[in-house]
């Protein structure tokens, strides 16, 4: 969509916005520990952060959460004893998750693995701003948090959720693939960095019940193809 046309567009968009946030109804975070192990064999250190989708809003615990199927499915496949640690709210930015871990003195961790984007689309935080900002909270776990790896997951399809009307959804979902591109540009020129693509269907059977947040289904698909890159390209390929 042309800049002109958004622009064109802007006071319907805005009204569909505010329309849409009264609407919807509030979902909690997924309850349950946000820390903890699984798996036998060599010891792997692993920080979750995130926004909603790394907290689990859309299911009830965080065993059907992100953190509980990419948990999982790292030690199985990586044959590794997971000791993970999750740090993440809803509603925040990229710029917000590095307070919140400063905050929370996340870390050590070996391997990081970031869930942003979605709030950056929302409050029109631009790419260009957007890599800025996650780039220092990558340069921040490196140093303060021990992590040499930095997993970014990709923004999810925005103009695929069924809560938001037309042309709402056009809009943010052309914002979200800008965003998406941006950082696996970013990602692209830094050996520790990564942008994981993942094909995901969203379906209303596969999103939550507000429409907007990940179902179960997004979940499962989510962590176990991020926990299968982490296992191959992060492991496997540099064990001794």
């Amino acid at each position: 969509m042309s800049l002109t046309l958004k622009l064109a567009l802007a006071p319907l968009l805005v009204a569909q916005a505010v329309a849409t946030r009264r609407r919807a109804p509030r979902l909690p975070e997924a309850e349950g520990a946000r820390q903890g192990q699984v798996g036998e064999g060599e010891r792997l250190a692993l920080l979750i952060v995130g926004d909603s989708s790394a907290a689990g809003v859309g299911v009830a615990t965080q065993d059907a959460a992100l953190a509980g199927h990419l948990t999982r499915a790292l030690a199985a496949e990586a044959r590794r004893r997971v000791h993970w640690r999750l740090v993440a709210q809803s509603g925040i930015t990229s710029a917000r998750a590095l307070e919140l871990l400063r905050r929370e003195r996340a870390g050590p961790a070996q391997i990081a693995v970031a869930v942003l984007g979605v709030n950056d689309v929302i409050d029109q935080v631009s790419p260009a701003r957007a890599v800025r900002q996650r780039a220092a909270l990558a340069d921040w776990l490196r140093q303060s948090a021990g992590v040499r790896h930095v997993v970014f997951a990709p923004l999810p399809p925005l103009h695929r959720f069924p809560l938001l009307p037309q042309p709402l959804r056009r809009v943010l979902g052309d914002d979200a693939r800008r965003h998406d591109e941006a950082l696996a540009r970013w990602a692209a020129t830094r050996e520790d960095v990564s942008h994981v693509p993942i094909e995901l269907a969203l379906g209303p059977e596969h999103m939550a019940d507000d429409g907007f947040h990940p179902g179960e289904p997004v979940y499962r698909a989510t962590g176990e193809a991020l926990a299968h890159f982490i296992a191959r390209r992060l492991i496997t390929e540099t064990a001794p």
